[in-house]
């Protein structure tokens, strides 16, 4: 389970805090959508009756999503602990849902949702949250495609409000149902917070938490190995793809090896193209979860 905690007192005091929100460590922003000046329907209740009830608010919409490891998480796990933030911060929950009582595909549908790949949702695995304060409205949407968790958040503030404060990462926590939990109770993991340039093999500079816990745990077990490997989505030639995964996962070993010190001989890299893909590549969200790195373990 993770267990989030405030961040120093969310390091502010004073209106500015009140809009703060922590997130668990290793938590990777995938998209900030900001409108000056826009409107929203804040979902009210649950679809019903071929309609889904609404409050339309106006204001400064900010919508922002992340992606983390959720381990072995529930859904409820992860939205628990920022449904306790925010009404620590003096906001009343006005709804709440899993995907069942909020009304299935209907629901997910009903509602805005920041279109894919920046947002996944599970049609039979999310949860929604919708919440007011004054003049201050937010809505929170947590689903998971395992071992990742997916998070949007879009709040709306009148337009001649102080600016909402940033969003905090969480520094230590935690993670007992992570990364690490999942590599041991699968014998393999999806490091879901690397990323490259589009079509290339660079891994970008980092850092990354995927990584550092990776170096951690090798550091801690020296009877294991790993090998990496990468997937790609069926674009292309199978042989390209190849090349294209095999190359990423080598990124990554030599990553862990100059910047983390782990030994060559523990770590071995291929790739194996569009040959195991986790869902379907007929959709840009499917395509989007195929391209990965996957870390498996190997005991010596």
């Amino acid at each position: 389970m993770i267990r989030i905690t405030s961040l120093i007192l969310l390091l502010l005091s004073g209106p500015l805090a009140a809009q703060d929100l922590t997130l668990p460590a290793g938590a990777r922003q995938i998209s900030d959508r900001v409108s000056p000046l826009d409107s929203y329907d804040l979902p009210t209740g649950p679809f019903a009756d071929g309609s889904l009830p609404v409050q339309q608010v106006e204001g400064r919409v900010e919508r922002i999503t992340w992606r983390v490891q959720s381990g072995s998480s529930t859904t409820l796990q992860l939205l628990a602990p920022l449904r306790d933030q925010i009404v620590a911060q003096g906001y009343e929950v006005v709804f709440e849902c899993e995907a069942r009582s909020c009304g299935g595909f209907d629901f997910r549908f009903g509602t805005e949702v920041v279109p894919t790949p920046d947002m996944y949702v599970a049609i039979q695995d999310y949860r929604f949250l919708s919440a007011t304060r004054g003049d201050d409205v937010l809505s929170l949407l947590v689903s998971r495609n395992l071992p990742s968790g997916y998070i949007q958040m879009i709040r709306v503030t009148p337009v001649d409000a102080e600016a909402p404060a940033p969003l905090v990462i969480e520094e230590t926590v935690n993670q007992s149902g992570g990364l690490l939990s999942a590599l041991e109770q699968n014998g393999h993991v999806i490091l879901d917070d690397l990323h490259f340039r589009t079509g290339e093999i660079t891994l970008g500079e980092g850092p990354f938490a995927s990584l550092t816990e990776i170096a951690g745990y090798l550091a801690a077990n020296p009877g294991t190995r790993l090998a990496l490997v990468g997937h790609t989505d069926d674009t292309g030639a199978l042989d390209a793809n190849i090349s294209v995964s095999t190359g990423r996962a080598q990124a990554v070993r030599t990553r862990l090896i100059e910047a983390h010190g782990v030994a060559a001989d523990r770590i071995e890299a291929r790739g194996i193209g569009y040959l195991a893909p986790l869902t379907s590549n007929a959709t840009a969200d499917g395509r989007e979860l195929n391209r990965r790195v996957e870390a498996v373990l190997l005991l010596n």
